[in-house]
């Protein structure tokens, strides 16, 4: 059976690039529902498996606007599960800054309300300036990393405490639930003591789709054994290719198929008729840039305060940081292939906050995209555009319909669930 693109659209309200919002005609919020059901009903139009929305749990008015401002993911997904019919609706909760019994039984309700299009992306939360906000210490990469990878196993246990057909509900006999197809999880480990059962009865996807973005070693390990898709950060084709084939290799030894796993790196395509048009885009938002916001975004991600070097200088030797491991490798291994100073660097975190920047006429977005896609460097992509709805709006009307003339993607849906989007079965339930 021939292998499909897949296509996530990373969501931020205003934009990838940190000044999107400065485009014109550019959406400027993230807390305007309105603006974000125009967003999902565009995606959807262009056929999109899901929508995927970040998250982070702190405010620094030097970030980016998106992260600083914005609506809570959960309540925001489940008011477009309204609006929405086919599209895939995933979110981030952090393990380290959560409990597995409140996000199991939110997702669950939301897999319900969207009829099975929920997905959870479970990252341990790299930002340390989140952990005041909970009165607590930021755990080191490995504490976290550990914390999370029993959490997964708590989450998906109590998705599984509930069999399907556990809700009789039968009017004669007035037998509302069979409780010998409920159960408790008595869960106790290292990190949770976790009772269960949910009061809320399985998922219609069994578990709604986990979605994981970690690049270090134990974010691989844990993506492997637990993930259904992966987001990962590349700025070149043969290190893409390598993380591809690493991250495939590992699925075996989980008894997982290579097909159990899609990986989409994140992308900003930054689309136009011609090269000139996109470039010309491309200009114009990069004359919007603070530099300040770009230089406080370089620090946060590179976890070193970046102010005392020369902009102009070479990549200092910095070390890999506690957080942001996948950004700060390939970032770095660029900056040092090809000879890049800090300000190059900092053009394009402020571009796409480290991911890569794809530049030019639909045609060759698209050429560039097949190639990685049947190069075995990616299974699909997470569409990042620099400003809604202008960027996606060009993405779905200039690219998407190349790929579908390609064979390449879907023209329509065939399933009404994330899971039968990106051909993956309904989980057993584990006894």
């Amino acid at each position: 059976m021939p292998r499909h693109m897949r296509l996530g659209l990373f969501l931020l309200g205003t934009g990838s690039h940190v000044a999107g919002w400065r485009y014109p005609g550019a959406f400027d919020s993230f807390q305007d529902i309105d603006a974000v059901r125009e967003i999902a009903r565009v995606a959807e139009r262009g056929c999109f498996d899901l929508i995927f929305m970040g998250d982070n749990l702190y405010a620094d008015p030097a970030a980016h606007p998106s992260y600083t401002l914005r609506l809570e993911p959960l309540t925001m997904l489940a008011a477009l599960a309204s609006s929405t019919t086919h599209i895939g609706l995933g979110a981030t909760v952090a393990t380290t800054y959560s409990d597995p019994f409140t996000t199991a039984r939110a997702f669950a309700s939301l897999d319900h309300i969207s009829k099975g299009r929920a997905a959870w992306n479970a990252v341990t939360g790299a930002s340390p300036q989140a952990a005041p906000n909970f009165g607590r210490l930021h755990p080191n990469h490995a504490e976290r990393y550990a914390i999370a990878g029993e959490y997964v196993d708590v989450v998906k246990g109590l998705w599984d405490c509930w069999a399907a057909d556990a809700l009789v509900a039968d009017r004669v006999t007035g037998r509302y639930l069979d409780p010998a197809k409920i159960r408790a999880l008595d869960h106790v480990g290292p990190h949770f003591s976790v009772k269960g059962p949910l009061n809320i009865g399985r998922a219609p996807q069994g578990h709604p789709i986990v979605l994981q973005a970690g690049g270090s070693g134990p974010g691989q390990v844990l993506a492997a054994r637990t993930a259904d898709v992966v987001f990962s950060v590349v700025q070149d084709f043969s290190e893409a290719q390598a993380q591809y084939a690493a991250l495939k290799a590992l699925l075996p030894k989980f008894g997982r198929a290579a097909g159990a796993v899609t990986v989409l790196p994140g992308v900003m395509p930054v689309v136009g008729r011609t090269d000139r048009e996109a470039f010309e885009k491309l200009a114009l938002l990069q004359g919007y840039i603070d530099g300040s916001n770009a230089l406080q975004l370089l620090s946060d991600r590179f976890g070193t305060d970046m102010s005392p070097y020369d902009l102009d200088g070479p990549i200092p030797d910095l070390p890999l940081p506690d957080t942001y491991h996948s950004f700060s490798r390939a970032m770095l291994s660029k900056a040092r292939r090809e000879a890049m100073s800090l300000r190059d660097v900092y053009n394009l975190i402020a571009a796409a906050r480290g991911h890569w920047v794809l530049c030019g006429s639909a045609e060759s977005v698209a050429d560039t995209l097949e190639a990685w896609f049947t190069g075995m460097a990616a299974d699909g992509f997470n569409i990042m555009p620099s400003h809604f709805p202008g960027g996606l709006v060009d993405f779905v009307g200039l690219v998407v319909p190349i790929l579908q003339e390609r064979g390449l993607f879907r023209s329509g849906y065939a399933g009404r669930t994330l899971r039968e989007h990106l051909g993956l079965p309904v989980p057993d339930r584990r006894e």
